[in-house]
């Protein structure tokens, strides 16, 4: 009347999305109607094994790889109740079902392992083109307050003068409104065509 635990030995199947996979699991049972144990099957323990066995096979075959990997504790229930209701006649109650382990092929790893990167990266690209955005929005509602308030630009010029001031730099760069460019260079080619003095 003890509950029982045996280990159902690893089986080959396949899954729906044809996917060759090797699964054992462990069963935990307990003889609820000795006589009918005794009476209605040659041996209880084997007849328990063998239905948990073929049981197995035939989950795997009906969910795809994706379900057998993430979907583990569901699949574990529908094992324990499919085999409880076939063990039913013969006096047994299974407590639980559970799967140990899911090998599948190295070349399927090392396409999951491919995917997932690739999905990582998607990720991270999004991210990335999402922070862009955000910092170009930024620059246009910057750019439209300077236009509103023109001091506003040469406040951020004498700020940006004194970060680089601030760093141990060998060179300066002094930034002037186009203003003072405009009226140099017109001041320059004015100067270049006016005759020269003889001495």
């Amino acid at each position: 009347m003890r509950v029982l635990t045996d280990g159902v030995e690893e089986q080959e199947a396949m899954t729906l999305d044809n996917v060759p996979v090797k699964v054992n699991a462990v069963i935990w049972y307990r003889v609820v109607r000795p006589d009918l144990a005794i009476i209605a099957v040659q041996n209880v323990r084997n007849a328990v094994i063998q239905v948990a066995l073929t049981t197995l096979r035939n989950v795997i075959g009906q969910h795809s790889l994706d379900d057998v990997l993430k979907e583990r504790e569901k699949l574990s229930g529908l094992l324990k109740e499919r085999v409880d209701s076939m063990t039913e006649a013969w006096g047994v109650e299974i407590q639980n079902v559970e799967m140990k382990n899911v090998e599948i092929p190295a070349s399927m790893q090392r396409a999951m392992a491919q995917e997932a990167e690739a999905l990582r990266e998607k990720r991270a690209r999004i991210i990335k083109a999402e922070a862009e955005m955000d910092a170009a929005v930024k620059l246009r509602e910057a750019a439209d307050e300077i236009m509103r308030t023109p001091a506003a630009l040469e406040l951020r010029r004498m700020q940006m003068l004194t970060e680089i001031g601030a760093e141990q730099n060998t060179m300066t760069v002094v930034m002037m409104p186009s203003e003072f460019v405009s009226a140099a260079r017109a001041f320059a080619e004015g100067a270049s065509v006016l005759p020269k003095e003889t001495v």
